[in-house]
């Protein structure tokens, strides 16, 4: 299965009798699902279709779809409600009896609220119906376009996590071939210093100290932590191979990734062993920032 992101956007026009359409579908990241539809007084209905149909194909991330419906040759009528006009002229004389001012105008009249009623065409209802059909099928072809562009940025993101394990497996070589790391090179440190401290006294216990080094070389070992990066390796490789809805395992893989690198580099007392752990840190960031992306 190919990997897919969960960024994306696709638009689709259709037509139907008098009516025409433009979905918009914009997709972006998130911790689960979700489909946020806004529809045209009359098309509610395609509401249950649409969460149908992207709950099949998409499995993460919100999704905001927009349809947008015209309708052509559909004059509104226009017409003056009689009752309430009369009902104004009436209060209008009266005030004017009291008061000194001009006489109403007809702008003024017809701004009045009531006074002319606006009457949208009536639509036929197979006409509507056949609109609702073709917009629901619109909304089909708008959602292969997100379904594909997703999967063509989620096939980038694949070649871009991939180059980060690597680098992240290339760091761990060093790690494991760092000469500050061999048994040799940390009894000499230790050597070093247990000599320097015997130097500045007489009052510590040679035999006590050499107990005291032997656990401090084993509490500096980084074997199991390069052990456990090296299958946080192998399962990152399976899991990008195998693709599909992988993000939230990879987010995993990635904070353990950084639990074990940090772990390197609490214990590392080697320079070299520090700068790679720290290089190391860096390009596991790197792959989880990309993880974030993926479906």
């Amino acid at each position: 299965m190919a990997l897919s992101s969960m960024t994306g956007f696709a638009r689709s026009h259709g037509a139907s009798g008098p009516y025409t359409f433009e979905w918009e579908l914009k997709s972006v990241n998130a911790k689960g699902f979700d489909l946020r539809v806004r529809l045209p007084q009359g098309f509610d209905e395609l509401e249950a279709h649409a969460k149908k149909r992207a709950g099949e194909l998409l499995s993460r991330g919100t999704v905001y779809a927009n349809l947008t419906v015209k309708r052509a040759n559909a004059a509104a009528t226009v017409r003056v409600n009689e009752d309430v006009l009369n009902a104004v002229l009436k209060a209008a004389a009266m005030i004017a009896g009291k008061v000194d001012a001009v006489a109403p105008s007809i702008d003024g009249l017809l701004a009045i609220k009531g006074v002319v009623e606006v009457a949208e065409p009536e639509g036929d209802e197979e006409e509507d119906k056949a609109a609702r059909a073709a917009a629901a099928a619109a909304f089909d072809k708008a959602l292969d376009e997100l379904v594909a562009m997703r999967k063509r940025e989620g096939t980038s993101l694949g070649q871009i996590l991939t180059q980060r394990v690597d680098e992240i497996e290339q760091l761990a070589r060093r790690a494991e071939a760092a000469p500050g790391r061999k048994p040799e090179a940390i009894k000499a440190r230790l050597a070093e210093q247990i000599a320097a401290l015997l130097d500045t006294s007489d009052r510590f216990d040679s035999d006590r100290l050499m107990q005291e080094a032997i656990l401090i070389a084993t509490k500096a070992d980084i074997r199991e932590e390069l052990d456990r990066i090296a299958s946080h390796i192998a399962q990152a490789r399976e899991l990008i191979g195998k693709g599909g809805p992988i993000g939230r395992k990879l987010d995993f893989l990635a904070q353990e990734f950084h639990r074990e690198v940090n772990t390197c580099c609490s214990k590392s007392n080697d320079i070299e062993l520090t700068n790679t752990g720290l290089a190391m840190k860096n390009v596991v960031e790197q792959f989880r920032e990309q993880v974030q992306n993926l479906e």
